[in-house]
């Protein structure tokens, strides 16, 4: 005698039974899905929204991080390239004072030779000389005048004379020319 006919039924019969497929229940259900979908769906959406916040926030965070810590080496790169620029013009002043007798001389050769390198070193850590020379236009924002020389042989505002190189790092001066700018014509008493 099989399990049916003795009255006992399956476990899965059993649990078939207890389902309620009328359709009023089944559409309470669908609704509460639907619900719960919607609210999963919100949530979901919220979720999104904070990590792509605080994925926004932490690039934001990297890249100020990034640029203070270039910021502070190209600090400290230009201490030393000011530092190293005060040697450039002792070799400046040494180069254009020496003798007319040792032009020839290996050894003076040699210190224009290691002036050569020393510009080319500080080229390629990206800084130039300002333009400076006499019958330049005056510039404010790369010269530093400091002197105003009455003048009939330059224009009222150009430079006269170039007392000390200025340089550019890149694109932002780190040490103005000093200059002498012409002032107009001289009086005559």
């Amino acid at each position: 005698m099989t399990p049916r006919q003795s009255g006992h039924r399956t476990r899965a019969e059993e649990r078939i039974a207890e389902l309620d497929l009328s359709p009023s229940k089944l559409l309470e259900q669908i609704e509460a899905l639907k619900a719960e979908f919607e609210v999963a769906g919100k949530e979901r959406d919220e979720y999104l929204g904070a990590l792509q916040r605080e994925r926004a926030e932490f690039q934001n965070y990297r890249r100020r991080s990034d640029e203070e810590r270039l910021r502070q080496a190209g600090l400290a790169g230009e201490d030393l390239i000011r530092k190293v620029l005060v040697i450039a013009d002792d070799f400046d002043l040494a180069i254009a004072r020496r003798p007319d007798g040792l032009a020839g001389e290996p050894w003076v050769e040699g210190i224009v030779a290691i002036d050569r390198k020393l510009r080319s070193l500080l080229e390629s850590e990206g800084v130039t000389a300002i333009e400076g020379s006499p019958g330049t236009a005056f510039d404010p924002r790369v010269h530093e005048a400091i002197a105003n020389v009455p003048t009939a042989s330059h224009p009222e505002g150009a430079i006269v004379d170039e007392v000390r190189r200025g340089y550019l790092l890149r694109d932002r001066v780190i040490r103005p020319a000093l200059v002498a700018v012409a002032s107009g014509e001289p009086k005559n008493d």
